[in-house]
């Protein structure tokens, strides 16, 4: 899905946006926002039902080593995009980065770089990946940092075009912020359904589990 979406962009001729690397990256990008949410999800869901003797430690351990390489992942690919830009020396890609990093969405982009680049890079520490505060900090700010991504992609690609006229600022409106804030409340209330209604834990995997535990006994 994240492959179509980013051969979509990728196809265009808007500056920002028509570039080979959205493929991979957008597919990195993915996997490193997905294994923060699984993250912010899972510790509370572990705490709450008692589950530490099928969530472990180690679980988390490599989520955070993912989180830590998909991080890496991202920030080449921030790096590829800056790169390219000002290699092929082409006038309209050059601004869109300068604007970036300088222009009124500025802010966002730095908070970017540094919610989806640096912050993960506490994981090169154990003490930080067996930490479930650490943990629990880390996956928020690359949360946020990955909404600030869309953000940046979408926002500061289209609020200066090919034509001067087309020029503005997009500020979110009340309901721009009622449509996001209500997608959350849709998504936690569906997970609590599923948790409520539905095997927390993959059956599946229990019952392997417990023959490889009965068999490494007998």
């Amino acid at each position: 899905m994240h492959t179509i979406v980013a051969l979509d962009f990728a196809v265009t001729v808007q500056p920002g946006w028509h570039t080979t690397v959205f493929p991979p990256y957008f597919v990195a990008g993915a996997i490193f926002s997905g294994f923060a949410m699984v993250i912010l999800l899972a510790i509370p869901i572990r705490d709450f039902f008692k589950l530490h003797d099928f969530i472990t430690a180690r679980h988390f351990d490599f989520m955070a080593r993912i989180l830590l390489a998909t991080s890496l992942m991202v920030g080449y690919g921030y790096a590829t995009e800056n790169f390219t830009a000002w290699y092929t020396g082409e006038a309209a890609e050059r601004y869109l980065i300068i604007n970036r990093a300088f222009g009124p969405y500025g802010w966002i982009y730095w908070l970017t770089l540094f919610c989806n680049v640096l912050t993960p890079q506490v994981f090169w520490f154990p003490k930080a990946r067996n930490s479930t505060v650490a943990l629990l900090l880390v996956a928020l700010i690359v949360s946020v940092g990955m909404w600030g991504e869309r953000f940046v992609i979408v926002v500061t690609s289209l609020h200066r075009g090919f034509i001067p006229a087309e020029w503005g600022i997009y500020q979110p409106t009340f309901w721009d912020w009622s449509t996001f804030l209500g997608t959350i409340g849709l998504f936690l209330a569906l997970l609590f359904l599923f948790v409520r209604v539905l095997p927390a834990l993959s059956i599946y995997e229990m019952r392997e589990l417990v023959a490889s535990k009965k068999h490494e006994e007998a």
